[in-house]
């Protein structure tokens, strides 16, 4: 699928069986997505939590990724020039969280990663975010000349909740054998369907790459099952945030480092003594000293919603601002995510929220809001 051109917005794969479904549509990132359904967000977020909602993603870019040689070292040592990420000792068809960094130590995009080993060859499969796409694909072939850096032409939909083990499982049992970060092909319908069990609500459940040829037929089935509906990027948006996840755009950008975001995990040790990955000088030293500013979530005190560029005031003063926020339907309060000085940052501080004009009175509070349920054991 290919980046939309200026000014006009793409259709993804599955948009008539959106459309059959009465999704409300609207523009996301260049795409024109399903937003919500008739249910509503509400219900599809509260249905997520308690059984399995399915989402499409098919706006996110995939990935594949292998050297020109074909041989395994070149692909980790230009990936490893490109990206903070050790490929020591990471397991074949396991799955890391990365990020693309500027030489100033901000982030350019977040990224998921799966480092798939068959033998003397080896890939990595990539999801980036939609309105990246074409500047991720750039700079890494700007990084690594070395290697092939390909778009994957297929549908991208994301089963997440308590109940998507079963119901996935019912088209391929191997589905139940994954556990969190890993991957599999898994054979929905008769079709390869290259699979992580991953996402981005803090549920358990996967993503599943879809031939566009079956990719209706498969969303159909997993249909049928009468725990999996349908929800959209507006449940995923708050299901996200309750989670404490990024968005790329608005808590993450190319001004904003790691550290200020709470991502310095995502940078191993053996990396960071290396110090050889964009960026490092000033990631290192908000490593070691600590940044000027941190992400932190807040909660508010009454039921005022504090939204994305709400100002954070303590005793008067600016001292930080949302980037995320909303109301959490899981905790029927508001909720919020953003950046505040350090010095403010540990929680059940009290701080102020200008919302029109009104300071209000929040308190930071540990992230997740909501605690991920993900199945790391089998």
């Amino acid at each position: 699928m290919n980046q939309p051109a200026q000014g006009a917005l793409e259709r993804i794969p599955l948009h008539a069986l959106h459309a059959a479904h009465g999704a409300k549509f609207g523009a996301f990132a260049g795409y024109e997505m399903p937003i919500q359904y008739p249910q509503g967000l509400k219900a599809e977020h509260l249905h997520t939590r308690e059984r399995a909602g399915l989402f499409d993603v098919s706006h996110m870019g995939q990935l594949r990724i292998r050297a020109a040689d074909d041989r395994p070292a070149t692909l980790r040592g230009q990936l490893e020039a490109a990206l903070p990420v050790d490929f020591e000792g990471w397991a074949h068809a396991t799955q890391r969280y990365s990020l693309l960094l500027n030489e100033r130590g901000g982030i350019e995009d977040d990224l998921m990663l799966v480092h798939l080993v068959d033998g003397a060859r080896a890939e990595v499969r990539m999801v980036v975010n939609a309105g990246n796409r074409d500047a991720d694909l750039r700079l890494l072939r700007e990084r690594c000349p070395r290697l092939h850096v390909d778009w994957v032409d297929a549908a991208l939909v994301a089963l997440q909740g308590p109940a998507a083990e079963a119901a996935l499982a019912a088209l391929d049992p191997a589905a139940a054998s994954l556990r969190f970060m890993q991957s599999a092909t898994l054979r929905l319908l008769g079709a390869d369907c290259f699979t992580t069990r991953s996402g981005y609500t803090g549920e358990d459940g996967y993503e599943i790459s879809l031939p566009l040829a079956k990719a209706e037929a498969i969303v159909s089935r997993l249909l049928d099952n009468p725990a999996v509906q349908l929800a959209g990027l507006g449940a995923r948006d708050t299901l996200r945030l309750e989670a404490g996840l990024c968005l790329y755009g608005h808590d993450l950008d190319p001004a904003t480092s790691p550290i200020e975001a709470d991502l310095a995990w995502t940078i191993q040790k053996r990396r960071r003594e290396a110090r050889d990955f964009p960026g490092a000088k000033r990631i290192l030293r908000e490593y070691e000293l600590g940044p000027a500013r941190k992400r932190v979530g807040i909660r508010p005190n009454d039921r005022a919603p504090a939204r994305e560029g709400v100002e954070i005031m303590k005793d008067g003063k600016t001292i930080g601002i949302v980037t995320s926020g909303g109301f959490s339907p899981t905790l029927n309060g508001p909720i919020s995510m953003g950046y505040v000085e350090a010095a403010h940052a540990e929680p059940g501080h009290v701080v102020d929220l200008m919302i029109r004009g009104v300071p209000r009175p929040a308190t930071v509070t540990p992230l997740p809001f909501v605690p991920h349920r993900y199945v790391r054991k089998k």
